[in-house]
């Protein structure tokens, strides 16, 4: 089963890209704000992450890109939700991992309904499913400071994401607690690169 790609942008299809690696080409989907970013940065190269689907009522192997382990991890927890295919979940995320997951944990229907293909009772089943399951998707979510994941590189993102879910799920801190110590740390020292050295950051700084 194939679980990364890494290759050449051959050219864009209307869901996604077809990607040369080696000798050979695959027609990969993507989510909508994947896309527009590939298509903005106009980059050659890219790594994915993949979610290899095939079902017994789709023959047809489909292959869902994601930037980041967090990435796919979100979205395997999203399709999770009755009648959330991944196919219908990842024309949805037209929005970041973080604002999506941010908004089930604040109920906001409204935001919800405004990404594809989710009507209002759709919104409402994906609160009832996920509530309370996604806030380590949210840490490195928050538009009023530097931690913005818009505007963090791809690794930092993934290293937050990672340190978060250890924080939160097996070391028992709230989210906004993981969220404020990894930014108090990334404050104290912006050249944070691995898991570990945030990790040393953060609990070196409280012994």
């Amino acid at each position: 089963m194939i679980g990364f790609l890494e290759g050449r942008i051959l050219h864009f299809e209307s869901d996604g890209i077809l990607l040369i690696c080696g000798n050979i080409g695959y027609e990969v989907v993507l989510t909508p704000q994947m896309i527009e970013k590939l298509r903005s940065s106009q980059k050659n190269e890219v790594s994915l992450y993949i979610y290899y689907h095939l079902t017994e009522r789709q023959p047809k192997p489909v292959l869902i890109g994601f930037e980041t382990m967090g990435d796919k991890a979100f979205f395997q927890t999203f399709i999770t939700v009755d009648a959330i295919g991944p196919m219908k979940a990842v024309k949805a995320m037209s929005r970041s991992v973080g604002e999506i997951a941010d908004a089930i944990e604040k109920k906001d229907v409204s935001f919800l309904t405004g990404l594809s293909g989710i009507g209002k009772r759709t919104a409402e089943k994906i609160i009832a499913t996920l509530h309370g399951k996604v806030e380590k998707f949210i840490v490195v979510t928050d538009n009023a400071n530097t931690m913005d994941p818009d505007k963090l590189p791809v690794e930092m993102n993934y290293i937050c994401q990672q340190v978060a879910e250890v924080l939160v799920e097996q070391l028992g801190h709230s989210s906004l607690s993981a969220k404020r110590m990894i930014k108090e740390a990334y404050e104290r020292k912006s050249t944070i690169s691995t898991p570990e050295e945030l990790f040393d950051e953060i609990f070196g700084e409280k012994r």
